[in-house]
């Protein structure tokens, strides 16, 4: 059974994929209300699946006319969404956004499902056995060259 977080997940990417230009403007109250919960747990929800790994963009304006702004980041092709990419990892990526990274570019059907399974097998911190930061450094070389060597299969 799939849990709250999950739930209300699906929900809010529903919202997104109807509102046809790809983004929504909730109001916190009036989510927690529909699902029956505090709108602490939306915030969770907020902060740990619509990040910018996942291909999202957040605002929010607290207060009475107060507003949570999703924003699914559009790129024209494959190209230039592997680009934005390889500019979100930066010098180091921790081991949570590399798997947000690689989940997002499986959900855009960049990888597949198994393609997604090897990279996240070789991202664990088991594995990079380093101490930080040089293990987070050391993930985020391996992830732009793997995006990198994507980028050239793909011409």
């Amino acid at each position: 059974m799939r849990n709250m977080s999950d739930i209300i997940e699906q929900y809010l990417k529903d919202m997104i994929e109807k509102s046809g230009n790809e983004v929504v403007e909730i109001k916190r109250a009036h989510i927690a209300e529909k699902f029956d919960c505090v709108p602490s747990q939306l915030n969770y929800v907020i902060k740990t699946r619509f990040t910018n790994e996942h291909g999202y963009v957040v605002e929010s304006k607290r207060g009475g006319g107060g507003y949570i702004r999703i924003t699914k980041v559009e790129t024209h092709s494959e190209t230039e969404y592997l680009a934005h990419l390889q500019n979100l990892i930066g010098e180091s990526i921790s081991q949570l956004n590399a798997e947000h990274l690689v989940q997002s570019m499986y959900e855009n059907e960049v990888i597949t499902y198994r393609e997604a399974q090897i990279i996240d097998a070789v991202m664990k911190r088991e594995i990079l056995s380093l101490e930080l930061p040089y293990r987070d450094i050391l993930r985020a070389k391996i992830l732009r060259r793997i995006i990198t060597a994507i980028l050239y299969a793909k011409e």
